[in-house]
Formats: structure tokens, C-alpha cells, sequence
């Protein structure tokens, strides 16, 4: 049941989008600029890693996804997102569901693997994303423009009208920005980024000023990753620099 589902979630959801937006579709570079073509070391972490759900064990397709995985520097920001799923599905389903937007991103969307750097369920689950390695920084392909010196992360469901957010998700993405934000960074603080694509609000090379932790839509015209979820990132900073305070880094 919930296969056909997932089918039909994948192909009404460009419908969805292009009855809410009169903006044209944004599409996201798969790959980097030549200047980000570099294999960055790994980096002290500023807190402890949470648990991740490998993609070995939620099944990703190696064979589906392009060869080359490019790095980025040590992310200065992080951007929340969300899937526009069903928000009643199963957390037991979870694996099934990243198997089918997986294929999506890479046959639909044409990009080479996931978007996401990481996805986060309504029961707190953690899963990796792109590939590439926990302990490196991937570029993915997320946030129009500022995909570079970042993480995506995707919360599986839908947040769109203004509700309960479940908590195990919104300290599940506080956890991953204590982990994956450089060391030194401020979860609640602001960051500037030169924008890449001007397909994004700011035009190709001038500065942004953004949150650390900022949505989506913050930056890209879109209503991602909704009101709900939007309304969670003042708590999802707070968190996140607790877990960095806790941890003494």
C-alpha cells in the first residue's frame, strides 16, 4: 500500500509545486564550480556525532548515483528543508520512501544522488543522504546558490499550515547542526555567503546575510520547509548551541 502511495507522492508532488509558485522551477547544480573541486580534510566535529542510518542499511542505490562525489569546505551554515510526504506515514516505511526519492532526484531531476545531505523522520531517526562519507563535508544539490560550505537537511513529512512539529525531529536537526557546523560557529548567529546561482534571491556573487540554521526559503523562493517547521528554527539554534556548550567545544 504504501508503495503506491510513495508512486503517486512522486508524481503529483512537481504538480504541487507548480500550482503553488508562478516563479519558474529553480533547478539546483548537481555538481560544484570548478573552485570547489577539492577532497577537504575531515575536521574536529564540535559536538559528538548522533546516530545515523547508513545508506547501506536504508538501501541506496550505488549503481543509480553518479561516480564523482565532490567536497566542500567545513559547513558554515546548515538549511532545514522539508519533503511534502504524507505526514502519516510509517517511520518503519522510512527506507522504502528515501529508495523512491532517491530515484526520483536522479531520474526526474537529473541530479547525481539525493539532494540532501541528511534526512530526518517524525520519530527522530537520522538517515544518511548524499553520499560521500559522515566524516566529510558533500556538496549537495539543496539550496539554490549555497549549496557550497553547507548542509541540507530534509524533514520527511509536510509543514506547510502552521502546527505541532514533533520534537524528536526538531532536536534531531538541532543534533546534526552541533555535529556538522565548524567548530567556532554559533548556531544562533548570523553567517555571510556569496550566492553561486541567481536562480536564488541574491544574484550570482553578491553576499547573502544569513541565519546559520536558516530555511530554505530564507534564501530561495520557495515556502520550504513551511510555517510549521520554519516557526521550529529559533528552538532548533537554541539547541543546537546547548549541545555545543554541553559538549565544550
Amino acid at each position: 500500500m504504501w508503495s503506491r502511495r510513495i508512486a503517486l507522492w512522486a508524481a503529483v508532488a512537481p504538480l504541487a509545486a507548480a500550482v503553488t509558485w508562478a516563479a519558474p522551477p529553480l533547478t539546483v547544480p548537481a555538481t560544484a564550480p570548478p573552485a570547489a573541486e577539492h577532497r577537504w580534510p575531515p575536521v574536529k566535529r564540535a559536538a559528538p556525532a548522533p546516530a545515523v542510518v547508513t545508506r547501506t542499511a536504508w538501501g541506496a542505490d550505488e549503481d543509480m548515483r553518479g561516480e564523482a562525489v565532490t567536497y566542500t569546505g567545513a559547513a558554515r551554515a546548515l538549511f532545514v528543508h522539508h519533503t511534502n510526504h504524507p505526514d502519516d506515514y510509517d517511520c518503519a516505511d522510512v527506507p522504502e520512501m528515501l529508495r523512491a526519492m532517491q530515484a526520483d532526484h536522479v531520474g526526474r531531476r537529473g541530479w547525481d544522488d539525493l539532494g540532501y545531505n541528511f534526512v530526518v523522520d517524525k520519530c527522530g531517526t537520522i538517515y544518511e543522504g548524499r553520499s560521500g562519507g559522515l566524516d566529510r563535508f558533500v556538496l549537495g544539490a539543496h539550496t539554490t546558490g549555497f549549496n557550497s560550505d553547507s548542509v541540507g537537511v530534509a524533514a520527511l513529512g509536510d509543514f506547510a499550515v502552521v502546527g505541532e512539529v514533533p520534537r524528536a525531529l526538531v532536536d534531531a536537526i538541532a543534533r546534526i547542526a552541533a555535529w556538522k557546523l565548524r567548530p567556532g560557529t554559533d548556531p544562533r548567529g548570523q553567517v555571510e555567503m556569496v550566492s553561486t546561482n541567481d536562480a536564488s534571491r541574491v544574484p550570482e556573487g553578491d553576499p547573502a546575510r544569513l541565519h546559520v540554521v536558516s530555511g530554505h526559503r530564507d534564501i530561495v523562493p520557495t515556502h520550504c520547509p513551511g510555517d510549521a517547521l520554519h516557526a521550529e528554527l529559533p528552538a532548533i539554534r537554541a539547541e543546537a548551541a546547548r549541545l555545543r556548550v554541553t559538549a565544550g567545544r
